[in-house]
């Protein structure tokens, strides 16, 4: 029963739910981010490179035959997911660094230690007065 009643508390702190709630808006900014490749910034990228399509580029290494579909590597596909990476790479460093200035610029100066207590000032005093006299 011990057991069950940990995972409760685990997976009910607030840490937990950031991170799930961190990992769907990061799935749904990943496609965004792919349609922004794919149908904004690669299509005039292949005009300017003469019509390339990106995701057409291959390399055959074994050819169809019959039945038997080709063998390709799709490294213009791995070069568009470059692409995506360093695009989302980009954005949540901007980002970070974003929440890192605004921390920064919210923490205050720590507060000055709290003035002594009537007692401990009395109590130096009296110790001012012994070493005096020694």
């Amino acid at each position: 029963m011990g057991l069950i009643k940990e995972f409760k508390e685990f997976a009910i702190k607030g840490s937990v739910m950031d991170l799930a709630v961190a990992v769907i808006i990061g799935a749904a900014f990943g496609k965004i981010v792919t349609s922004f490749v794919n149908d904004v910034l690669m299509p005039p990228i292949g005009v300017l490179l003469g019509g390339v399509d990106f995701k057409e580029y291959k390399a055959i290494l074994v050819h169809a035959v019959g039945d038997t579909p080709a063998v390709t590597l799709n490294y213009g596909m791995f070069v568009q997911n470059i692409i995506d990476f360093l695009i989302i790479a980009g954005s949540i460093f901007l980002l970070v660094k974003a929440l890192n200035s605004t921390k920064k610029k919210s923490t205050e100066a720590p507060a000055a230690p709290p003035a002594p207590s009537k007692e401990e000032t009395l109590l130096t005093e009296i110790r001012d007065l012994l070493k005096e006299k020694k």
